[in-house]
């Protein structure tokens, strides 16, 4: 019987991992080619590189030279982490509540908590300009943050109604009981145990908002350049290898980022 089912054994196993090797080596290869590129030696985009040098890195980190650069990570980073903060201040309360109404109500509203998820950023852009124009404001800054808002809210309430969906009420009747009121409770008893949720749904947000380029496009001043649109010109122009180097900082700041996280789980794991 172990026999006869060997062909079918070797089958599964040929399309697992062949299929799933494929796929890790389709994602993994673009990323090692931008990181190989960043570290030419050249004067431009070119694989295999023309040496390995580090001079890229130190013009992307020279003030004189990318001063430019610098100010459009400086408006995305301020932008992501305003879009985290927003999004946590909104989308976290209501993840909690929405899993706290009747299964009907619930079934109802979370579709359109995750409404944004469905529609193109792009239509969402173009509409959110038009909409604007039409209440009178300008794009500008504060737009931009409001639109990551509304658009990328719904990966963190994702992310924490997962968690919710799971919490057991009766800690929180407990600690009714024990008269503790209803905000004392949420901080104490409901706040740290949605925090992974809630940790998960702020690094989704982040990143997002940082890659983010057709919501910007739209709803942005010309004051207001940020990194991804800043990369598009910069690759336009003149094939510019600092695009290549701003690539290989942000892959090195993400694997830290997964790092981090995972020794900081991995005492949670092991216990």
């Amino acid at each position: 019987m172990l026999d006869g089912n060997r062909p079918l054994d070797w089958a599964y196993r040929l399309f697992v991992y062949g299929l799933g090797g494929l796929a890790i080596a389709f994602m993994i290869a673009p990323v090692a080619v931008g990181l190989a590129m960043s570290f030419t030696a050249g004067q431009t985009l070119k694989f295999p590189p023309d040496g390995l040098s580090l001079r890229w890195y130190s013009a992307l980190l020279d003030p004189a030279q990318s001063a430019p650069i610098h100010t459009a990570i400086l408006h995305s980073v301020q932008i992501a982490v305003l879009t985290v903060l927003g999004a946590v201040l909104v989308a976290a309360p209501a993840a909690y509540g929405v899993t706290r109404l009747k299964p009907a109500a619930s079934a109802a509203v979370e579709p359109l908590m995750l409404a944004p998820l469905v529609l193109p950023s792009l239509v969402y852009g173009l509409a959110a300009l038009i909409a604007s124009g039409r209440a009178g404001l300008s794009p500008s800054f504060g737009l931009v943050v409001f639109g990551h808002i509304v658009v990328f809210g719904p990966l963190m309430y994702r992310s924490c109604a997962a968690i919710t969906q799971r919490l057991d009420p009766s800690l929180e009747e407990a600690s009714a009981l024990l008269g503790t009121g209803p905000l004392r409770t949420f901080l104490r008893v409901t706040l740290p145990l949605m925090l992974p949720g809630i940790l998960a749904g702020m690094f989704l947000v982040f990143m997002q908002s940082l890659d983010n380029v057709s919501v910007t496009l739209f709803l942005a001043d010309a004051r207001t350049t940020v990194l991804p649109l800043r990369m598009f010109q910069m690759i336009e122009e003149s094939l510019d290898v600092r695009v290549a180097a701003i690539s290989g900082l942000l892959i090195g700041a993400v694997l830290l980022c997964l790092i981090v996280s995972w020794r900081a789980l991995e005492p949670k794991r092991q216990g």
